[in-house]
């Protein structure tokens, strides 16, 4: 029987952070030397490692995304005499994951499965778990079961889906959760067991050049505003608002999201943790029955975080403001 073909692409992360000058640890590890360390990977797939980047998370780009995205498209639709990919494993640090898994999400086209994982303790520590995490990426990339899901996060042998996926804690191995429907299967015995699909929403185009800016700003108890006012003249395209609650602000601030809202996007997401924005419920002022009549746009079950990246890809692909709603409503 033929093994199924995958991609591994490395972007550096804490699994292939080792000691260095500094004291501490740094990317220095790539993606062929973390396959060579598994040695039963070669049992799953046939693989093709690469390491287009050599980076802490914190310091991946929207560009460096732009980038894995194109290398992955054309890898599943390559002429290669050897054929196309079957799949593909995205390796990066913990600390963007939940971003980049839905970035990908929405740029990588079709049904072959795109999983990204990385490690939670660098490859030199006691218990280090990427290896583990790459093991269960590439069987979960090998797998029937995960085609048409989108992309998929896999650390902790645990399987999320990447619109619901978040970081949850700075140090445990177990540190990613999906609080809005939990994880949606596992890699138990060598293989992945699924407990629910999730249906995949709209991809976008890839577009020639990063998206624009896009401001995004928690409101606190208290907040008087006075950020908001200088918000239009810092060069942003677009603001997502992490609310109160299902989707609320002080009542004096509402006014002045409705007069950014009239000249850029602005989106209504949740500071909470999970959990749908309301669109019909509190009406009172400030509440998001408030905000959604000022022309603010509701988030729908994604964090700030993801609509964020959302609404920049959205601007990006050349859609203008009265198409970013049409963008949110599979998300309602």
């Amino acid at each position: 029987m033929t093994l199924p073909r995958l991609l591994v692409l490395s972007l550096g992360g804490t699994i292939t952070m080792v000691r260095d000058s500094s004291g501490g640890i740094a990317p220095k590890l790539g993606a062929a030397e973390l396959v060579a360390s598994v040695p039963a990977l070669a049992e799953v797939a046939r693989i093709e490692a690469r390491s287009p980047f050599r980076l802490p998370s914190p310091s991946i780009t929207m560009a460096n995304l732009l980038e894995v995205a194109r290398i992955l498209n054309d890898a599943f639709s390559s002429a290669d005499p050897e054929g196309s990919f079957d799949g593909a494993v995205v390796i990066q640090g913990t600390d963007t994951i939940e971003e980049s898994a839905f970035f990908l999400d929405l740029l990588v086209a079709g049904d072959k499965p795109v999983i990204v994982t990385g490690a939670m303790r660098g490859a030199e520590a006691p218990g280090a778990d990427g290896p583990a995490n790459l093991l269960s990426a590439v069987r979960l990339a090998a797998s029937e079961q995960a085609r048409g899901l989108g992309a998929l996060v896999v650390l902790n042998y645990d399987i999320h889906a990447a619109r619901f996926v978040q970081k949850s804690h700075t140090a445990l191995p177990s540190s990613f959760e999906s609080p809005m429907i939990g994880p949606i299967g596992l890699v138990a015995e060598g293989r992945p067991r699924f407990f629910a699909r999730v249906e995949r929403r709209p991809c976008l185009p890839v577009p020639a050049s990063p998206p624009p800016p896009i401001a995004l700003l928690k409101i606190p108890m208290g907040f008087d505003g006075r950020l908001l006012s200088a918000l239009p003249g810092l060069g942003y395209a677009g603001l997502v608002i992490e609310s109160m609650g299902a989707g609320h602000v002080p009542a004096e601030v509402a006014p002045m999201l409705g007069e950014i809202a009239a000249r850029m996007p602005v989106v209504l997401a949740s500071r909470a943790m999970t959990g749908p924005v309301f669109t019909s419920t509190y009406g009172y002022p400030g509440g998001e029955i408030d905000l959604i009549s000022r022309g603010l746009i509701a988030s729908g079950e994604l964090s700030g975080l993801k609509a964020r990246l959302l609404l920049g890809l959205c601007l990006g692909s050349g859609a203008d403001a009265s198409s970013v709603p049409l963008a949110f409503a599979p998300y309602q």
